[in-house]
């Protein structure tokens, strides 16, 4: 019979009753306190798209300006992809030994200051490398959208997570306005000043932000995640449920013996259980003994090396589809991407990540097969369309499946990582794919992805579990035999 309710519902409130973050969160919803983060997390995703978008704009200024060749011209964009690979790395593994503010308090600090003084590089290379830099800063893009994530109940959290993705598409297009304001006039440099001060905004009410309360329980803070999730009560009108909060591992062993008790149970190593392996101590991620490559090898051990290698091609893939196709489309509206968007907000919570994903990786194959063939050109642009939408829309799910499947010890990590193995499909797609089409070879650069969408596609299918409806877990890991159980984790 699925276990669907806390210790502390099952034990009626009573002395000893417990309950975990999630259990909180579920209890109190979705409200104020959530609409507030929601707020600061996609003001941060807008100032993201907004320094991504503004490379379209200021690549050819630059050029005609200075006399820069078209190398040295792609180099500006190069060098903020090369930033955001190292970044992403990077920021996962400060916020996930530091908090998740610290990461995302350093990364728009980099990212402001050095994209402000951009506009006042007085030379290719100065602006280089403060480019080089932004990039650094925008590869903490994952760390907020963790830090959301973390406070949002399990039932509803793709909906929002898609919804937190629509900011990214208010970036560009608030890019694109300012640049039809800005660039006739004033030219490229006060385009670059006035697209920094988004993440100006991100300094100024950083102190208002909270802590997530998951990332205290893995630090073994619980005073201080329970402050927080009082706060969330207040702002939300809504109650905690009785009893005392606990890390949910601990929750999960404590459910077992109170349900089914027995000496096997008091046996068992609170490190392992044969039907939901955790992370022993030994690995757990601590403040003081984690490093970058003790983290990277805990993604990679029997736990979870199955999930991240799957995702380091799911990213890949998609990044060097999603960025190819943009590429071989420029001419379509930027705003293509909202059918995307709601075509995953449509079915992320109904029918689950990973036939979310599978399903639209493999129609985005079958928009791309008549591609391999002269097409007529109102046809040729109907179905890149619909292949834009495809991956727009894997693109997100992916986004929300990455840091469910992690615990929150290396959630911004793994996703941080998985992300930088995204950024390398972005940046070789141009030199690989859009060359051959250039150099006159249609037929293989749409066959080649082809190959590359297919398996993407496939690699999600291998996924070992579902996370839809499922509670985050702090120091866990989803075990492939439970996928299809409502036991909380």
């Amino acid at each position: 019979m699925p276990l669907t309710g806390s210790f502390g519902e099952m034990g009626g409130g009573g002395e000893g009753a417990t309950y975990t973050v999630d259990d909180a969160l579920t209890k109190m919803g979705f409200g104020t306190f959530q609409g507030l983060v929601l707020a600061y997390a996609g003001m941060g995703q807008a100032a993201e798209a907004m320094e991504m978008m503004l490379l379209s704009f200021v690549g050819p200024a630059v050029q005609a300006e200075w006399g820069l060749s078209s190398r040295q011209e792609s180099m500006i964009t190069s060098v903020v992809f090369a930033g955001m690979l190292v970044g992403a790395y990077t920021w996962g593994i400060v916020s996930d030994n530091y908090g998740r503010r610290q990461g995302f308090l350093i990364t728009a600090i980099c990212t402001f200051s050095a994209g402000f003084l951009s506009a006042l590089a007085p030379n290719y290379g100065s602006l280089i490398f403060l480019r080089c830099l932004v990039g650094v800063g925008l590869g903490g893009g994952p760390v907020l959208s963790s830090w959301f994530l973390e406070f949002i109940p399990a039932a509803n959290r793709g909906t929002w997570m898609v919804i937190f993705s629509t900011f990214w598409t208010l970036g560009t297009v608030l890019e694109a306005s300012l640049a039809w304001l800005v660039m006739p006039t004033l030219g490229w440099r006060w385009l670059l000043g006035m697209s920094s001060f988004p993440t100006l905004f991100l300094l100024i009410f950083y102190k208002f932000t909270p802590e997530s309360p998951r990332y205290f329980c893995t630090k073994g803070r619980i005073d201080e995640a329970l402050s927080i999730l009082e706060k969330i009560s207040r702002l939300n009108g809504a109650e905690l449920p009785s009893g005392k909060l606990v890390s949910d591992h601990i929750h999960e062993l404590e459910m077992d013996e109170k349900c089914n008790p027995s000496e096997d149970t008091l046996l068992l190593s609170p490190t392992k259980r044969n039907d939901s392996p955790i992370v022993s101590p030994k690995n757990k991620v601590s403040s003081d003994t984690q490093g970058g490559l003790s983290s990277l090898l805990l993604l990679l051990s029997p736990e979870l090396v199955r999930s991240t290698l799957l995702l380091w091609i799911v990213f890949f893939g998609n990044a060097f589809s999603y960025y190819g196709l943009v590429l071989l489309t420029s001419e379509l509206s930027t705003q293509n991407k909202f059918p995307g968007l709601l075509l995953a907000a449509a079915i992320v919570d109904r029918i689950g990540r990973k036939l979310s994903m599978s399903t639209m990786f493999f129609i985005c194959c079958v928009f791309l097969l008549p591609l391999m063939f002269h097409q007529p050109e109102n046809i040729t642009t109907a179905l890149l369309f619909g292949a834009r939408i495809c991956i727009t829309g894997t693109f997100t799910v992916v986004y929300i499946y990455a840091p469910e499947i992690y615990p929150t010890s290396i959630r911004t990590t793994g996703v941080g990582v998985a992300s930088s193995v995204g950024r390398i499909g972005g940046i070789i797609c141009p030199m690989v794919a859009v060359g051959l089409i250039h150099g006159c070879h249609q037929t293989l650069a749409i066959f080649l992805f082809e190959v590359v969408v297919f398996f993407a596609g496939t690699a999600v299918l291998f996924f070992p579990f579902e996370t839809k409806g499922r509670e985050l877990t702090n120091n866990s890991v989803i075990s492939p035999s439970s996928s299809n159980s409502n036991i909380s984790l």
